[in-house]
Formats: C-alpha cells, structure tokens, sequence
C-alpha cells in the first residue's frame, strides 16, 4: 500500500512538473564524455544552465535507460529522482534566478548511438555515430526530447587517439592524456538537443570555404580519396547558392559532412555537421546514374529549415521536409538548369496524383503523413506559394520567418502568418487547398508545369496526341522526338511509349550515343530484337552501372550461346557500393554451365562472403536475395541471416526477418536452424526461439 501511495504521489509530481517546465529555460549545456567501444559505454557528465522564470519545485531532464551517478545543484548534492525515462530534480527554486545543475551519469545506450566493426578482425571500419531523429539523444545524454527547449551545447570527448572525432560546433583544442585523446568543442548558439551529433572512425578530410567565408569539412575514408570530388561534387556551389536564394547568411560557425556505414536514412541535418549513409560515395561513373547532390543540397537546407528554425511538433513537419525539398531542387535547378527542375516536380506529381486515386491522400498538417507527403507535397506547396505571391514577396517572407524564429520554434500558422503580413495576401485558400486538403491538385500543377517548363508542354501535348489520334502513333511520336533536344523528354517518351517503338526507331535512338537515352533503352527492352543484338551488346560498354547491370542480365538471359562473351566483357566491374555489377556477375558466373570451371568455388566463396557483418547491409541483402533466389544459403549465410535479423537498421532487419519467416516455412531451412542455434547470441536466440516455437 505505501509503495502505490508512493508511485500516485510520484505520478502527481512528474504530471506537475511537465506542466510548469516551461517555467524553467535552459541556456547552456557543457558536456563532457568518455566512449568505450568495447563495452559500448558512455560515462561523464553535463553542466546545465537555466534561469528560473517562475518559481517551481522541481525540473526535470529526459534520461532513456542512464544511470546517475551524481546531481548536483549549484554545486550542491540534490535529491533527484530518476524512473528510467526522467530525471526529476526535487528543489524549491526561486524565479528570475539562475542555477547550475551538474549530472554525472553512465549510459550503455540501445539506440542513437552505433558502435560498428569494434567486433570484427577488420582494420580500419571501427566507426560509432549517432542519429538522434527528433527525440533521442536522451539516450546519451541527459537532455531534451521536447524540441522547444534550445540549448547552446559545447561537447568535450575522449576516446582513442588514433580515430578522428567530429562533432558540432568548431573544434576549439585537443588535448592527451591517459592514452586517450580530447576533443573540446564550442557552439555559439542555441539548438534543440535532438541534432547533436558526433562522428568516430578512421577518416580524412578535404576543406573547402564558402564565398562568406564558412568553413566546410568533407570527410571520406582514406581509400576512397579518388572519390571525393564526385562525392562531394557542387558542394561549395550548393552553400553560395542556398545563402544566397534564401537571403539569410548560415547560421552556425562551420559546415561539416561525414559519411557513415549502415546510417539509418539517406542523411542527417544535424546542427553544422551532416552525417550521411557512405552508399553515396561514388566514382564519377556511378555520378553519372545516382549522386550525393540532392541529399547534399537537402541536408544543407536543413540548416536553415529545421535547425535555425524547429517546427513545435509533428503537425508543423512541412516546415522542415517540405521547405529542405523545395530549397533543394532549387539549388538542382541552379546546378543543371530550369527543366530538370520541371522534370522532377513532375514525377512527384505522379506519385502524389497516386496517392489521391488510391485514396490515400494526406494532408500537410497531418502529423503522420508520409515522407511522400510531407518532403514532396510540401515542396509543391512552396512551389505554388512562390508562384502565388511573386518572386518578390516571397523570399521576403522566407527572410523574415526565419528572422522572426530563428533560433527558436515556430508552426505553419507562425510561417503563414508571416507570408500575409509581408505580402499583404489573404492565403486561406492557400491553406485550404495545399495544407488542408487531402488530395494533391494535380490539375493546378500540371498547368503549373505546363505554363513554365517547355518539355513538359510538348509531353502533355504527345499524350493528348495520342490519345485522340487515329494514325500511326510512332509518326507522331518521331514528330516530337525530332523537334526536341531534351536528353529529359527522350528518356521519357521511351519509358512511356518503348512498346509503341519500331526496330528501326531504337536502333536510331542507340546510335545517338546519348548515355541517358541509351540507359532509358536498357531498361524498357525485355525482349531484345535479334536484328538489334549488336547495338544492344554496345550497351555493355556504356558509362552507366544501370545500364550494364540491365544489359548483363538482360543479354545473358536472350542469348545463352554468348554468355561466356558477355562475362567477360564485365568481368572485374563492381558498380555502386552495394556492388550490384558483381553480385550480379558472381550469381550469373555460377549458373552458366561449364563458364571458368576451376573456378566456380572461389566464386561461390566471394558470393557467400558477402553477407558477413563485415559489409554494407545493401551488399549483404543483395548476396541474401541472390544467393537464395539461385544457390541457397549454406549455415554460415544463415547464421549472417539471424545476425541481420537484430541489426541496428530498421529496413535491412525487416528484410532479414521476412526471408527468416520463409525460410522456417521449409522444414530443410527450419531443422538447419535449429541446429544452429548453439552458434546464436542471446538476442539471436530469443528471437529464433519466439520464430520456432509460433511457426
């Protein structure tokens, strides 16, 4: 009876507390932190301080999971009391005053923070890196998941030094001691602690400066310094273009970018430093097909939308994935011109016009809208908004939000508040129609479109066209393939109307020598003319690792007599970072009968070899799905298997978990897996325990 008196009375307080934390502004935060990798431990300790604005007697900070080991109150022990998910701070404190509050603490963390490769016999992959996604450095460090609380951080961390350490804020000293290595740095001002963020690993880097003056940081692996310049491409084109076009000067002291492995997203605007999946190191062929230019441009946007200004909460998304969206492929639109701008809010038009024709259309405001919605659908709106109120008026109404809210919170009605008061425009229909409604108004963008972009004019017109037309399509499509010099428009009549295309029609197309024609060609052929072998076997040498993995496939499945010849015109080729060439090339160097017989278990080997831990989840799902799909997997695949089954990356682990549940739906793969079982971890074995026992 006394413990639930306690528990009730414990509840009241917290309740309590929550309501009056707005009370309480924390200003500066000093943290300092060991990192053991072994363990994957972090202890040490952080300084707040906070004003009191109204008198309280409690505060409280979120801790996921973190033992204290002090608290101390204007340099005094203090009670304080910690559930696992808060600390709560017991004190009387008096308004308009100042306080210290110093914790001492151990965490041992099960997310945000991402030990890699300090496991394995592999020199020189060891890497640890956070993603606090909104709320979750609590998981580290005593903090703030509310995202209206702004913080001015400075980080002091110690570990090895023979890695580098890469965090936000400038790099104020270095300091060694003990065999360890500190790095001390400052931030001048204020964030939420969600984007704090640090880098561990073995890394290089390449400066560079904006026309302003601001320091940026490429970091890159040591092997991979012939690919920093595709990389990192734009880079410096891309932060004069932003300062510029928003007309707001960057916002933090210096700009850093670092590459990571099995990274959960695509990249991380975490405050001056971006922390990016390393699939986006590239060689200037992979360029060519896929690139780190958007994901570059976004994540830099964000420093402005999303950073400088924070939404208040999921509702107000749009302000940051909408607006990093539309800045992006502004600074696309800068780098490669109008119509490629045009071109790609097409495509998420179609995307979009999808969504609402299936019935899942989702408003802007909608707090748990997709990322469809909310990155795509919010850019539109801005593109609509922009076009509404002028060039003008709207980059004024851009400056003076984030003038307004910078270094603080604000909500779509605070930005849209703004854009009326700057441009003197009443923007409920605005709101209504963009923010509001479910569907997306595609026949407002497509005269958008339509009106502004030439290439999209004479594809709309083909449609119609053909449509009404009674005459040979492929005459009127030649029309308009002939009136146009858009590598754009041609890839997409090819895409859309291949079936519609004579022999005579693609072998003209091939003979143009343009790489993204030819690769639009790869990928709409299935079955290849034979009077069209030859043009379609020179895709094989084309600059794209697109159209050689299609045309790989695709030749070797048409024509079985060359399929030696065609092995050896991409033997050697690895592709992306995922290795798509030669996963692909292993798995057809195995089914082509009596293709390099003395060597067909070496390449078994580096087949099976590649779903070990020790690589890239993209690498190890792509050997898992060929591997299955032709060979089958031996015990040490699956015990790679069961291992993925718990990785830190939701994708690659939901990947992992459906092949698991088909697999265990075979009795040969389930008794395989159950004698395997004495080889699991803890984990492995409660969860393949669970898997046997409900199958």
């Amino acid at each position: 009876m006394k413990h639930s008196l306690f528990v009730f009375i414990f509840l009241i307080t917290f309740v309590h507390s929550a309501q009056q934390q707005d009370k309480v502004d924390f200003i500066h935060g000093k943290v300092d932190i060991k990192i053991d990798p072994k363990i994957e431990t972090i202890t040490g300790s952080v300084a707040y301080k906070f004003k009191v604005l109204q008198k309280v007697d409690t505060v409280f900070l979120d801790a996921q999971n973190l033992n204290l080991t002090q608290v101390k109150l204007n340099n005094k022990k203090v009670k304080a009391t910690n559930n696992g998910k808060k600390i709560v701070v017991h004190k009387r404190l008096k308004a308009n005053k100042t306080y210290t509050l110093d914790i001492t603490y151990a965490a041992l963390p099960k997310q945000t923070v991402y030990f890699l490769g300090w496991k394995d016999d592999v020199l020189g992959n060891e890497q640890i890196w956070t993603q606090g996604q909104g709320k979750y450095t609590s998981h580290w460090l005593p903090s703030f998941d509310d995202m209206t609380e702004k913080v001015e951080y400075d980080l002091d961390i110690s570990f090895d030094k023979s890695y580098e350490v890469i965090a936000n804020g400038a790099l104020v000293t270095t300091k060694e001691l003990d065999g360890l290595k500190k790095w001390s740095f400052n931030m001048d001002s204020p964030m939420s602690s969600y984007l704090l963020a640090f880098a561990i690993g073995d890394y290089r880097k390449k400066e560079v400066e904006s026309s302003t003056g601001i320091p940026n940081s490429l970091y890159f692996y040591p092997s991979d310094s012939t690919m920093v310049e595709p990389t990192y491409r734009y880079t410096t084109a891309i932060f004069n273009f932003l300062e510029k076009e928003i007309g707001v000067p960057y916002p933090w002291q210096n700009y850093k970018q670092v590459p990571v492995r099995d990274f959960l997203y695509a990249g991380m605007e975490n405050t001056g430093i971006t922390i990016f999946s390393d699939s986006f190191v590239m060689d200037s062929i992979a360029f060519k097909d896929r690139n780190y230019v958007n994901v570059n441009a976004h994540e830099m946007a964000h420093q402005w939308f999303g950073d400088l200004v924070t939404e208040v909460d999921g509702s107000s998304h749009w302000l940051h994935e909408g607006f990093a969206t539309y800045y992006a492929l502004l600074a696309e639109r800068a780098l490669f011109g109008n119509e490629y701008y045009y071109w790609k809010l097409y495509e998420s038009a179609i995307q979009l016009q999808d969504l609402t024709l299936e019935d899942r259309g989702e408003a802007l405001i909608d707090p748990k809208a997709s990322s469809l919605t909310f990155y795509e659908k919010g850019a539109w709106a801005l593109h609509m908004l922009r076009e509404q109120l002028g060039e003008e008026y709207f980059r004024q109404g851009i400056q003076q939000y984030l003038k307004t809210y910078g270094y603080r919170n604000a909500t779509v009605d605070d930005f849209i508040e703004v854009m009326e008061l700057v441009s003197d425009t009443d923007l409920d229909a605005f709101r209504n129609r963009w923010l509001n409604d479910k569907e997306f108004p595609f026949g407002e963008a497509k005269t958008s479109l339509v009106r502004e972009s030439e290439d999209l004019r004479n594809f709309f017109g083909l449609q119609k066209e053909l449509m009404t037309s009674s005459t040979d399509n492929e005459s009127i499509i030649k029309r308009y393939w002939e009136n146009t010099k858009s590598d754009q428009l041609k890839s997409q009549i090819i895409k859309t109307y291949y079936k519609s295309l004579s022999q005579d029609f693609i072998s003209e197309a091939l003979r143009s020598n343009n790489v993204r024609v030819r690769q639009a060609i790869a990928l709409a052929v299935g079955q290849i003319p034979l009077g069209l072998k030859s043009e379609f076997e020179s895709l094989l040498e084309d600059a794209s690792y697109i159209t050689k993995e299609a045309m790989l496939y695709k030749l070797w499945i048409n024509y079985p007599s060359d399929r030696a010849n065609y092995l050896d015109k991409t033997k050697g080729i690895i592709g992306f970072s995922n290795k798509n060439i030669r996963l692909l090339w292993l798995s057809l160097a195995l089914l082509t009968k009596e293709y390099e017989p003395n060597n067909t278990n070496e390449y078994y080997l580096e087949l099976s070899e590649y779903t070990s831990p020790i690589y890239p989840t993209e690498v190890r799902q792509g050997a898992f799905q060929f591997l299955e799909q032709l060979i089958g997997l031996s015990d040490n695949n699956l015990l790679d298997l069961v291992n993925a089954s718990q990785h830190h990356s939701w994708q690659f682990r939901k990947y992992a978990r459906s092949l698991l549940g088909q697999l265990l739906e075979k009795k040969e793969y389930r008794d395989r897996i159950d004698r395997l079982s004495v080889k699991f971890n803890e984990e492995e074995l409660r969860y393949i325990s669970n898997k046997l026992i409900s199958e």
